[in-house]
């Protein structure tokens, strides 16, 4: 990389000229070693620090020839299944040089064992080791709430994380070993305070099960504070989201001050990296994406004293599929014009001493302490996701976006407005405007797989999963016990696997029965002319209630399209069976059948549709019930759906289909379609 000179700092500025903040790709696809070209590349292109995407079954413990690995295989990153594969993933990348942030939480322990032993690998001593930087995620309440890569229970998922925030500390004390992340939050439909407020509420459950876990003295609190790190969202709404960002700082100074006790302000110091909004991006008009992320991306770095120290930014076309690597070059130059081109790190912070600011600050601050206190007043943070607080709450805040979106109060260029284009050469050939996995990866991947079982020691990998069961049992802090299941070859499934058998799976809430109606069926809106659709089709069929499954097939977590469309169902008359996430397509043929549903939707967002989908009418037509009509909703190129519609789906829908409420009455008409009945005036 050529390294920028630094310009003379302007007269009127700052006498030094700020360092840029580390500029990174959210990156990882297919195999370990086509990822490893992609990461040399861009570092080569000037990304300061590396981002690693990886798959769903290794984020959710799972080897790739599991069954709900079906699909899943390097779709949505990269699949590392054991230690080769970590080394495969770094080759000629020294990691003592890098600064690498790994999105992982519920397997972030093994990750970080993985990653260790290979920069051990690399010929780094143990004085070396300790000078390792980079950031391991490793937030399941977030999990829980909006992104479904959780495992095990909200008890052992702390533990795991208290165990890997004490080794750090001592161990590798440059590594952030959790990264708090709002970011999903938003995603899933937060608003400002509650995004504030859960990140800090599950900040507090976190920092009191270190305090109380007897492992760190309290003499060294001040060294964990200042390795929690946080992973924020940025939406459109510039203003509010700078403000927010100000807010967070003040807040978690008054925090580790007051209920920690932290005196140095450097520990207390609000360290945090962001992902602009993707939930924003659309697939109508994707070239206004750019804009989009670059206004996001401003209010994150504008502020010098709310400066993120970390910035990704996603792809214009993230709402298309999967960007290719040129998409994501576009992304790191905007950071780079912004960060070199202009004179923004030569000044201090340009909003000291605003009036507009500082009381949209000090609102965001007064509310968002409120919350923290209602959700401390419930047990904290874990309680109030055991007892689906959290969960409802979003997909309550969810469906009033979708709501205002859908009504026009809230606009959105391209989709409720200004909706009329030119043709876009961007998406002129829609099938190579995005990257594509090639489906014969997942193949040899297993096979790979197989080939490092077969070379194993057996005897040494048996004694280190029964000692890392042994140790769950007990009170040991569980990294030592994942170091020796790496070093023995232990695989990313076996290694959950063990910690399955101790600590048992967690099916987190749905929130869907207990949020509130976010969009009226009074008479004359589309809701009441849907609501009607549903009573004539289910006197029509003579059932008391139509019946609607809403399902998600393989590992794909990101329920909140899944979720927003069982509430809409369920306040338009449906009876609506939405048993949550991580189902096999025989659970959910099997699901279907025994609550003799009228229609079945499958929501994906992985990109595993083209296996999983068909997977699913297979079974139907094999049980009998090949007339029930399968709506496929996600992430879907416009190639894919035709492949879908000729399978047999009866309809697909994409982020640019934003009405729900047109959603639900086209789901009605395919159910009259298959049952032969006549059509009905439904809204279009």
């Amino acid at each position: 990389m050529k390294e920028p000179k630094t310009r003379a700092p302007s007269q009127q500025g700052s006498k030094v000229r700020d360092r840029p903040w580390l500029m990174r790709t959210y990156a990882g696809h297919s195999t370990a070693e086509a990822s490893n070209e992609l990461y040399r590349r861009n570092l080569a292109k000037g990304q300061t620090g590396l981002s690693v995407a990886f798959d769903l079954p290794t984020q959710t413990g799972y080897d790739p020839d599991h069954v709900l690995a079906r699909g899943e295989v390097g779709r949505v990153g990269v699949p590392v299944s054991h230690l080769g594969d970590m080394r495969r993933l770094f080759q000629d990348i020294p990691l003592e040089q890098m600064n690498t942030s790994m999105t992982i939480n519920a397997t972030a322990m093994w990750l970080l064992a993985l990653y260790q032993v290979v920069a051990e690998e690399q010929g780094l001593g143990e004085e070396a080791v300790t000078r390792l930087q980079g950031t391991t995620q490793n937030d399941i309440v977030k999990e829980y709430l909006s992104r479904g890569t959780h495992v095990f229970p909200p008890g052992p998922s702390l533990r795991l994380t208290t165990d890997m925030i004490a080794y750090t500390v001592s161990r590798i004390p440059k590594w952030n070993p959790i990264n708090i992340c709002s970011y999903h939050l938003q995603e899933a439909g937060a608003t400002p305070v509650q995004e504030i407020a859960y990140a800090m509420s599950t900040a507090i459950a976190v920092l009191d099960a270190v305090r109380d876990s007897g492992q760190v003295p309290q003499e060294r609190m001040g060294e964990v504070v200042a390795r929690i790190s946080f992973f924020v969202n940025a939406g459109v709404r510039f203003v509010e989201e700078m403000c927010k960002m100000r807010a967070f700082g003040r807040i978690w100074d008054r925090i580790t001050r007051e209920r920690y006790g932290i005196e140095d302000p450097r520990q207390r110091r609000f360290r945090y990296g962001v992902q602009v909004n993707s939930l924003g991006l659309t697939e109508a008009q994707p070239e206004n994406n750019v804009q989009r992320i670059v206004l996001e991306m401003l209010a994150v770095t504008l502020s010098k004293d709310a400066r993120a120290r970390a910035v990704q930014l996603p792809a214009w076309n993230e709402a298309l599929g999967l960007p290719r690597p040129w998409d994501q070059q576009w992304s790191l130059r905007i950071q780079q014009v912004l960060a070199y081109e202009s004179d923004l790190l030569e000044y201090d912070d340009i909003f000291e001493g605003s009036h507009v600011i500082e009381a949209k600050v000090a609102q965001l601050v007064e509310e968002s302490f409120a919350e923290i206190e209602r959700i401390q007043e419930m047990g904290g943070a874990m309680a109030a996701v055991e007892s689906g607080y959290l969960k409802s709450r979003l997909v309550a805040s969810h469906a009033e976006r979708r709501a205002r979106i859908e009504s026009g109060e809230e606009k959105i260029v391209g989709v409720n407005v200004f909706e009329t284009t030119e043709p876009n050469p961007l998406t002129a050939d829609l099938d190579t405007a995005v990257h594509t996995v090639d489906p014969a990866v997942e193949e040899r991947v297993v096979r790979a797989l197989q080939e490092w079982r077969d070379t194993r020691d057996g005897l040494r990998l048996r004694t280190a999963l029964e000692r890392l069961k042994e140790a769950a049992q007990g009170e040991d802090n569980l990294m030592e016990a994942t170091l020796e299941c790496a070093r023995a070859g232990a695989t990313t499934g076996e290694w959950a696997g063990a910690l399955r058998e101790v600590f048992g799976e967690f099916r987190a809430p749905t929130g869907v029965s207990s949020a509130p109606v976010a969009v009226t069926a009074e008479e004359g809106t589309g809701l009441a002319e849907v609501r009607r659709a549903v009573d004539v089709t289910a006197r029509d069929l003579g059932v008391g209630k139509l019946r609607f499954l809403v399902g998600k097939p393989g590992l794909d977590g990101h329920s909140n399209g899944a979720e927003q469309i069982a509430v809409r169902a369920r306040d338009a008359g449906f009876e609506v069976v939405y048993q949550g996430i991580r189902l096999t397509p025989e659970q959910i043929v099997d699901a279907a059948l025994a609550e003799d549903v009228h229609a079945v939707g499958l929501s994906v967002l992985s990109g595993s549709h083209a296996r999983l989908v068909p997977d699913v009418l297979e079974r139907l037509r094999q049980a009998g019930a090949p007339d029930i009509p399968v709506i496929a909703g996600g992430i879907i190129p416009n190639g894919d759906a035709e492949q879908l519609r000729a399978a047999g789906v009866a309809a697909v829908f994409t982020p640019k289909d934003f009405d729900i409420t047109e959603i639900i009455g086209r789901i009605v008409e395919e159910i009259r379609k298959a049952n032969k009945l006549d059509p009905l005036e439904v809204p279009a």
